[in-house]
């Protein structure tokens, strides 16, 4: 197995483990820090902070500091972030849609890349892009569980990490299901939260959040692609 390929499966069991990815925006790189304490306390060794804000680059390479936390570029929309964020210590890189340029340039660093889906052609895609998981994105916006298992059903061999409208009220609908690798969501990190230094009402909800997650697990092979 190669170094890539040997990335790629660490961080699938890794996230596959956890079934939850927090969506950071942070508007405030100082805020970092603490903020990846406060995940790791609630059980969530994880982020994905997206390049939404002049403070992400920043915000990523003080995060990248604790070993601990497994660590995601979002929102990458160019090869010049892709470069950024991977240099700034992101171990993946996600971006909202599927762009040929941006998975390639991953490939070429060895870095692992999840893009955006929302159609089959989208999916297939990414299947002839050597990829084997996939963000569905905006999952809720697209029609929630019911259009991503449609979608799913006649790709075995691909997984998602919706993304988009997740809550804790629709959480398991997701989790339930063996082609559900992680969901991405943001409520437990909330902007206010993060600006006003919440730090333990984050490490609360994420408890809550993973307690949740532990709850369920994905259904029997048998069950996939029914309504």
């Amino acid at each position: 197995m190669s170094g890539a390929s040997t990335r790629v499966a660490d961080l699938i069991e890794v996230l596959g483990g956890l079934r939850l990815v927090p969506v950071v925006v942070l508007e405030d790189s100082a805020k970092a820090w603490p903020l990846a304490q406060a995940l790791k306390r609630g059980g969530l060794p994880c982020a994905e902070v997206t390049f939404r804000t002049a403070a992400a680059e920043a915000a990523i390479r003080e995060m990248a500091r604790d070993p601990d936390i497994v660590l995601g570029a979002g929102t990458v929309v160019d090869l010049q972030q892709v470069d950024r964020a991977i240099d700034a210590g992101a171990s993946y890189i996600v971006s909202p849609g599927f762009s040929p340029r941006i998975v390639h340039r991953c490939q070429e660093r060895g870095v692992p890349v999840f893009p955006g889906v929302a159609t089959p052609s989208e999916v297939q895609m990414a299947l002839e892009a050597s990829l084997d998981i996939v963000k569905f994105f905006p999952a809720e916006s697209l029609g929630g569980i019911a259009t991503l298992k449609a979608i799913a059903a006649p790709y075995s061999m691909m997984r998602f990490i919706p993304t988009g409208g997740i809550t804790p009220e629709n959480l398991p609908s997701y989790l339930s299901h063996e082609f559900v690798l992680a969901v991405g969501g943001s409520w437990m990190v909330a902007k206010d939260l993060i600006a006003s230094g919440r730090f333990e009402e984050v490490t609360r909800l994420t408890a809550e959040a993973v307690a949740c997650a532990r709850r369920y697990q994905p259904a029997p092979p048998s069950t996939r692609g029914r309504a």
